[in-house]
């Protein structure tokens, strides 16, 4: 099917879409994404939305200016591709999954959809920029979900998204050689974009500014997300023959990791022979037909080379004190530069053993391939090399690894039990400040073992509270005031939070205020809760309501659920007021009517 349209008066007679009409209706959906509440709401993610379309309509213009010059005919062709809508199915799939348990992705989704419009409409502008037909089908989507697989960006810095986007773009319309008699793209183009903007992160120190981290770790999430990528890599690798590829890629991993285990007794990956992202990088990265070997040997060759490209950078990237995440995103496009070189190699061997390797056919053999990395994949699960059955998951292999001095394992124990705190683990809290307070591993630090002590008391770990106030008194408050009076709020708070265990209501309301003001919401919960009670400040409703709501917004659940009390007890204050009707039962106590002011008093 051909929808064809010229720029110039004249139309052609099977003209039913305006070509240039098309990609002004998908900058229009672009700009319609700015109309969602939540991005109108700020600024700079809509500003970024409106820059986009206001770029592409720059670019719309230039197409429409140098296409009526020379008089040309745009064209779109319509022609969907099997190797697109089944990546786009599959890509999906991992997407429902992983989202049903980091809800993020679900709220991310309206944003990976702008930037599949903002593709399209890019994609077919520079494509008219040269030629005069446009391919429509769905190539688009596994390029844009591939890439959001593995790096967002926040909404403030959302424009470097739509900036990777146009990257992957441009490198696959501009950076092309001659490939079996035709020209195509040299790089896959989500691996070019994430490498590239992965440099850029690690030069200028700037993944805070991105969701990388958070996007590594909550992909393991699921607890079945190894099987889940698996089971849908696999329907790609039946259709397209590549699962040489990912077959080679895993079993050097495997085998380098087994290697590294059995000399030094500890775990190369941490807590996985194969990361859950790095296996998501096998599967998605390096398979791409267009962009890696197409002959047995070196598809082989190319998968070994990835899966040595990540370990290798996962020790320089950790050497170097790097995040050690982008290990997988880095080596991509070095390797599809080797595709050609491969290939001639693959060729030159078969040719030397050619009766030994032709006695297959080339579906047959990809048959074989799959029942092979099906066998290796079961070994790997079975023998618990990846998941919650891997021994590296437990911050108690690591801590003994430690006392025996085995090579890196102190620093990795002190790393996993910070992660495991910080994830919620009031037991690894508890651990990392006994290690602290006791200059066990690491130099001591009262000041950050107090703080492990006192989100393991939140969590209500048996000892930890204890261990808090036996360091204060042991350390004195300087420990905490120093930072506090430096800006910490953390530290504010646990000093407030035991001057409230001794009565000192109102120090405590000092310190409160201190760690709320210096952006610590827990503090606006403390500080809501002596306003509530009246203890070291005068009681005010309206203003605890109005400290408990700045830390629920914040997510401190037990401020919503504070505030959700004080609203319900103004609304039987209310009821009781109207009705006399024996609302309240004999001997109830009767709400106080002042939970009901509704503004804080000056």
């Amino acid at each position: 099917m051909t929808l064809a349209a010229a720029p110039r008066a004249e139309k052609a007679p099977s003209q039913r879409v305006s070509p240039l009409g098309l990609a002004l209706g998908m900058i229009a959906g672009l700009a319609a994404f700015s109309l969602i509440p939540w991005v109108l709401e700020n600024p700079r993610l809509a500003g970024s939305v409106w820059a986009a379309c206001g770029a592409l309509l720059s670019v719309a213009l230039a197409v429409y200016v140098r296409a009526s010059r020379a008089g040309r005919v745009l064209r779109i062709e319509v022609s969907p591709r099997k190797v697109h809508y089944v990546q786009l199915a599959m890509h999906t799939s991992i997407y429902i999954y992983w989202g049903w348990y980091w809800r993020e992705v679900y709220h991310y989704a309206p944003l990976i959809a702008a930037q599949i419009v903002f593709f399209y409409a890019l994609d077919m502008l520079v494509c008219w920029w040269r030629r005069d037909t446009f391919i429509l089908g769905f190539g688009p989507f596994p390029i844009v979900l591939s890439t959001n697989l593995f790096l967002w960006f926040h909404d403030d810095w959302f424009y470097l998204q739509f900036l990777m986007i146009a990257t992957a773009v441009l490198f696959k319309e501009f950076v092309k050689w001659e490939r079996d008699g035709r020209r195509t793209h040299i790089f896959n183009p989500s691996a070019i974009a994430l490498a590239i903007f992965s440099v850029v992160l690690l030069a200028t120190g700037g993944t805070h500014i991105s969701w990388a981290e958070e996007v590594s770790i909550s992909l393991g999430r699921p607890s079945y997300m190894y099987l889940w990528i698996f089971a849908t890599g696999i329907v790609v690798q039946s259709l397209f023959r590549v699962t040489l590829v990912t077959l080679s890629a895993a079993a050097a991993l495997v085998a380098l990791n087994l290697a590294y285990t059995a000399i030094t007794g500890v775990y190369y990956f941490v807590d996985a022979t194969i990361p859950i992202a790095v296996f998501l990088g096998l599967h998605l990265l390096v398979t791409d037909p267009a962009t890696s070997p197409r002959r047995n040997i070196g598809k082989a060759i190319f998968g070994a080379m990835y899966g040595a490209a990540v370990f290798l950078l996962y020790a320089v990237l950790g050497w170097l004190g790097m995040p050690t995440f982008y290990d997988k995103l880095l080596c991509v496009p070095p390797m599809n530069l080797t595709a050609r070189w491969l290939d001639r190699v693959s060729l030159r061997i078969e040719k030397r053993f050619g009766p030994v390797l032709d006695g297959w056919s080339p579906g047959r053999l990809n048959l074989a391939h799959m029942a092979v990395w099906i066998a290796l994949f079961a070994g790997i699960l079975s023998a618990g090399l990846v998941g919650s059955n891997h021994p590296g998951t437990h911050s108690e292999f690591w801590r003994r690894a430690c006392e025996e001095g085995r090579r890196g394992a102190c620093a990795t124990w002190v790393r996993a039990t910070n992660v495991a705190c910080s994830h919620g683990s009031g037991t690894a809290c508890y651990q990392l400040g006994l290690a602290l307070d006791a200059g066990f591993v690491i130099p001591r630090h009262a000041g950050d073992a107090g703080k492990n002590f006192a989100r393991a008391c939140d969590l209500k770990t048996p000892g930890s509270c204890p261990s808090l106030v036996t360091l204060a008194k042991k350390d004195g408050d300087g420990v905490f005031l120093r930072p506090c009076n430096a800006g910490d709020g953390e530290s504010c708070f646990v000093l407030a939070s035991l001057r409230y265990a001794a009565r000192d209501y109102e120090r405590s309301a000092v310190l409160f205020r201190q760690a709320c003001d210096a952006g610590w919401e827990r503090g606006c919960g403390g500080l809501a809760e002596l306003y509530r009670a009246g203890l070291g400040v005068p009681a005010d409703p309206a203003r605890a309501a109005s400290y408990f709501e700045r830390a629920c917004h914040a997510g401190i659940a037990a401020s919503c659920n504070a505030l959700g009390r004080q609203r319900q007890a103004c609304e039987l204050s209310l009821r009781a007021a109207t009705d006399n009707s024996a609302y309240f039962h004999a001997g109830a106590p009767q709400p106080d009517a002042a939970f009901c002011v509704s503004e804080p008093r000056p």
